[in-house]
């Protein structure tokens, strides 16, 4: 659960970093980092992440799926957040960064307590 936790939190990152997700102000965190994602890199990485998950939940069959299920809800957590946040900011800063990340690792912690 602890792998997947925070593999899922550092998804969440690379998902908020792709391009097409704007920085919310000039400077900071957010427009260091805004956009610099290319959709090329995030499906290869979000497939790796999946594989990892799923290996480290070990040899039975719930270890193998509860692990990526957890990811995907952890994502989806996350992707809800960045959505209120560029709505409601214009983009990303440091601190929505940062936030998403929690939200990922929590999320994917849930999961992996209430299915495992």
């Amino acid at each position: 659960a602890l792998v997947t936790a925070c593999v899922t939190g550092r998804l969440a990152l690379t998902w908020a970093c792709r391009v097409g997700v704007p920085a919310a102000r000039p400077g900071g965190l957010g427009a260091m980092v805004a956009g610099t994602v290319r959709p090329r890199a995030l499906w290869p990485a979000t497939l790796a992440a999946l594989l990892v998950t799923a290996a480290a939940g070990g040899l039975s069959p719930l270890g193998v799926v509860v692990p990526p299920i957890a990811l995907l809800a952890g994502l989806g957590a996350a992707l809800l957040l960045l959505r209120h946040a560029g709505r409601r900011l214009g983009g990303v800063t440091g601190d929505v960064l940062g936030a998403l990340v929690e939200a990922a690792t929590a999320t994917a912690l849930v999961v992996c307590a209430m299915l495992g």
